[in-house]
């Protein structure tokens, strides 16, 4: 069991990348290999989910510093090292992942035909990748783990996407990737900087004039604005949702824009806190735009995947706003509501999947009356309808007052979060309404009256998403325990590099007055 304990990050890892070959050496024709390829990577996917919550359960909520550590040697050259490591940040995306990767194979069992064990084995080897993302504390490991994202992310959405698949996924492709290489650019730099050493927790308080942290944190900055997407980087998201398949919204809107996020968190506070500083107020007004701007986008769409994309905009732009507003309040809830978010989002991103596979529509005005055929569906989608504006007593409001809370009580942030509020309202105007025109009513087709009840595979697939709506709703302690005593050091760290630079940096005070 110490062996298990001491190579868990490791295992959880590489795991799935051991089940993506295991897709490619499936023996038989097309049909036996198919449904071997669906149970061996659900197989998989549980075993690794099962390991995760293994972790967590093993996971110190009063250690603010790195657990599970793993350090080896890697690339000699380079001073590269294999170095692993998570603390109460990263600990809760792993898990995330984890748990949303065979939801993603159930999601897919009967909707994805063709080609089915290279799909499976994009699936795995992307769980693998982001959990490495995650787990990496090795600077070079972190941008290898986070390119490597890119290619069965971009198969997924190519291969098994809809009409216009190819154009999203470049679109999806060039965006992210031209963001990765400035990043790049900045790891060089501080891979020099750091004595030849891409050691991230060393890098944590190293000394940086302004100018340079200020080029650094603008290379990173595109890299993470991109993923989360923060407006105006947004632009690819969208046709990326409407062109993957269900499953692939599921794991892009789930997990792969908290990759952005998580960025901000691991890099930009701790090592480029005075860059951090002098930008926070663009980000908040770049924040309280993507609130409010994406949200009215949203209503205006008439496809029902287009909507739930924007709305994902809308919704990140609160997780920003609370980390650039770096009060233990804010940050905590941005790190709660980025998982608040892979949970509700994944579930309307499914719930669209499932009518989407009856009807073979997303165009809002071509639904209707669903609640007199599929009653468990209709009280499905109320439910995430529901957590997706955040009702008391759903796992969105926690978060999400956390963020609005925290933010308020933060230098010049009081305006963008008011504003911040008026995207809230936007939201519950334009989820109530997307539920009043799907569900509610009167069948507007025969179609929609010929329409099949859930069967057990799809509400397998909800169930532990409901629960945990439910669950960190009503006791958001069991997931804000595991994030406080990180936050709370990163935090502190960060305000006392602020402070000591505003009493001895001329350039910072430079910066203010401008």
């Amino acid at each position: 069991m110490e062996t298990i304990n001491t190579h868990m990050l490791s295992i959880l890892t590489f795991l799935p990348l051991v089940g993506a070959l295991f897709m490619l050496l499936i023996p038989g024709n097309e049909e036996v290999r198919s449904n071997n390829a669906k149970k061996l990577a659900l197989l998989f996917s549980l075993v690794t989910l099962i390991l995760s919550l293994s972790m967590l359960a093993g996971f110190s909520t009063t250690n603010p510093g790195m657990q599970y550590e793993v350090k080896a040697g890697w690339i000699d050259t380079l001073n590269a090292h294999y170095h692993m490591g998570v603390d109460g940040i990263s600990v809760l995306f792993v898990v995330l992942t984890a748990l949303l990767t065979p939801i993603c194979i159930l999601v897919s069992w009967n909707s994805i035909t063709e080609r089915v064990p290279l799909y499976m084995a994009a699936f795995l080897s992307l769980e693998a990748f982001v959990i490495g993302v995650f787990c990496a504390l090795d600077l070079l490991l972190f941008y290898v783990f986070w390119e490597a994202m890119l290619i069965p992310m971009f198969l997924i959405i190519g291969v098994w996407g809809g009409e216009n698949r190819v154009y999203a996924a470049l679109k999806f492709f060039l965006y992210t990737f031209l963001g990765s290489v400035l990043m790049l650019v900045a790891l060089v730099y501080l891979y020099l900087e750091n004595g030849s050493s891409f050691d991230i927790l060393s890098m944590h308080g190293m000394f940086l004039d302004t100018p340079v942290q200020i080029w650094l944190f603008l290379a990173f900055f595109i890299a993470f604005a991109v993923k989360v997407p923060m407006w105006p980087f947004h632009t690819w998201l969208p046709d990326a949702h409407v062109q993957a398949p269900t499953a692939g919204s599921v794991i892009l809107a789930g997990i792969l824009l908290k990759m952005g996020a998580y960025g901000f968190l691991r890099f930009s506070m701790p090592i480029l806190p005075e860059a951090t500083y002098i930008f926070t107020p663009y980000i908040y007004a770049l924040s309280a735009i993507a609130i409010v701007y994406t949200a009215l986008v949203a209503f205006a769409q008439s496809d029902v995947k287009k909507m739930i994309a924007y709305s994902s905009v809308s919704h990140m732009g609160f997780v920003t706003l609370g980390i650039f507003a770096a009060t233990t309040e804010s940050v905590q809830g941005a790190v709660m509501q980025m998982v608040n978010h892979g949970i509700v989002s994944s579930a309307l991103f499914m719930l669209i999947g499932v009518i989407y596979d009856r009807m073979h529509t997303r165009e809002i005005e071509k639904f209707g009356g669903i609640v007199n055929r599929m009653p468990i569906y209709a009280a499905l989608f109320m439910l995430f309808t529901m957590a997706a504006v955040g009702l008391p007593g759903t796992n969105s409001f926690v978060g999400e007052f956390l963020i609005l809370t925290g933010a308020y009580g933060a230098d010049n942030a009081q305006l963008y979060t008011v504003i911040a509020c008026l995207g809230i309202v936007l939201g519950a105007v334009y989820m109530l309404s997307l539920y009043k025109r799907m569900i509610m009513g009167e069948p507007k087709t025969q179609e929609i009256m010929r329409l099949k009840h859930m069967d057990r595979r799809e509400k397998w697939m909800f169930a532990p998403l409901a629960v945990l709506v439910i669950v960190l709703g009503f006791a958001p302690n069991h997931a804000l325990k595991f994030t406080e005593a990180s936050v709370v050091k990163l935090v502190a760290d960060y305000n006392v590099q602020v402070a000591d630079m505003k009493n001895t940096n001329i350039q910072l005070a430079q910066w203010e007055d401008k």
